[in-house]
């Protein structure tokens, strides 16, 4: 399964069980040209992305905003061109305003996912412009990020880490 599979399907057990709302955020689109074959069976023809979007998933959890990006690689590294300054600039906002923030990485060769905080994402995000590195290594997230267990209702189980970290 993906990363992104696997946080839906985790979310909806979370929605399920009562213990957080926390949904994946709609890419806006603009829809410019439409084919109507059949009555029943519209076909789009032309899309556009009305504006960038933020980051991938938010929601409420214990009466605390948590707003993140979800990131998969096949790599033993993430480049952090994968992650969009608009998404940056969204994630400080929302931690200067009290929400809970982070960025979850999975390292898909070695079936291992991390939740990594929005300050260590963003010290790794402005050292790039400095010299640093331009992607996130495996073992920069090993030794910055909290593992995330894989349980069989909660495949991605980022709530047992936000409890640790954030109450």
């Amino acid at each position: 399964m993906t990363l992104e599979k696997d946080i839906n399907q985790t979310n909806e057990y979370y929605l399920e069980s009562n213990q957080a709302v926390i949904h994946k955020k709609p890419t806006p689109v603009q829809i410019v040209t439409v084919d109507y074959p059949k009555r029943s069976a519209a076909v789009i023809r032309e899309a556009y992305f009305k504006q960038p979007s933020t980051t991938d998933y938010n929601g409420i959890y214990k009466g605390k905003y948590i707003d993140f990006e979800a990131k998969e690689t096949k790599g033993s590294s993430l480049p952090l061109s994968n992650i969009h300054e608009h998404q940056i600039e969204h994630m400080r906002a929302v931690q200067e305003h009290g929400g809970i923030c982070f960025l979850l990485v999975r390292f898909s060769s070695k079936e291992e996912t991390f939740l990594l905080p929005a300050n260590d994402l963003f010290s790794a995000w402005d050292r790039q412009f400095h010299g640093g590195r331009k992607s996130l290594s495996y073992d920069h997230v090993n030794r910055f990020g909290h593992p995330v267990p894989f349980r069989f209702h909660a495949r991605v189980d980022y709530l047992s880490v936000v409890n640790k970290l954030y109450f």
